[in-house]
């Protein structure tokens, strides 16, 4: 049974690596983010579990300087990709977050190997356009450029709808979901055929504006801009 509070410490927890993350991306130094955010969560399963919480996005700051990740970061990962697998009746998006986080492993261990066929994204494709943003927000740690191997096969179900995106991006604004609002902008700055008439570039300014002081949604943001930038996120 989950201790009373425990929720709370591991939301905390996933703020201060998010903080970590965006402080590296800032920064340009991707070395030593995750031993260091898991000593300050004071507990190692704290610590390990909000990386996997926060998924491919922990390893954020080197992926997007094009470097090879640090060892000492590759191995709190992979300790936190071994420690949380999903369960056997677990949710698509968790599964897939594994999957992304699997991914990485392989590209930089040899000790990793791949996470088999990908998942399936049949949910994506009948989802309603509301329900299709807040499934890629959660999912939004694989709104990156193609690595090798190609793209995931959420970048190409979210390729499928890029104007249900859009819809979903608008809807959070106007709910002030910051949250899903930068991890909305993130995917459209990789979709194609965006409506021109959308503005993204000052949604996500206004986004910046009104919610960039949560570390999660100013990690989309950053994310979002390295993206628009053309980094080799």
């Amino acid at each position: 049974m989950e201790q009373p509070g425990a929720s709370t410490r591991l939301t905390g927890a996933v703020q201060d690596l998010a903080s970590h993350v965006v402080s590296a991306l800032r920064s340009g130094d991707h070395t030593g983010v995750l031993p260091a955010a898991v000593t300050a969560a004071g507990d190692d399963t704290l610590g390990l579990a909000a990386v996997r919480v926060l998924g491919a996005d922990a390893l954020l700051p080197g992926v997007a300087l094009g470097k090879p990740t640090d060892a000492d970061d590759l191995a709190v990962f992979e300790q936190a990709v071994r420690a949380f697998p999903p369960a056997p009746d677990a949710a698509p998006t968790t599964r897939w977050s594994h999957w992304a986080m699997r991914r990485l492993v392989s590209a930089d261990s040899a000790a990793g190997g791949a996470d088999g066929d990908e998942p399936s994204t049949a949910w994506l494709d009948v989802a309603p356009w509301q329900v299709l943003t807040h499934q890629l927000a959660v999912l939004a740690a694989l709104a990156v450029p193609a690595v090798p191997g190609g793209e995931s096969g959420v970048f190409r179900a979210a390729a499928r709808r890029p104007v249900d995106v859009a819809r979903g991006f608008v809807r959070a604004v106007r709910r002030r979901d910051w949250h899903q609002a930068a991890a909305a902008g993130r995917w459209l700055t990789l979709l194609p055929d965006v409506p021109d008439t959308l503005g993204l570039e000052r949604g996500l300014e206004f986004v910046e504006l009104m919610g960039g002081t949560d570390p999660r949604v100013d990690l989309h943001l950053r994310a979002a801009r390295l993206l628009c930038a053309g980094a080799p996120v």
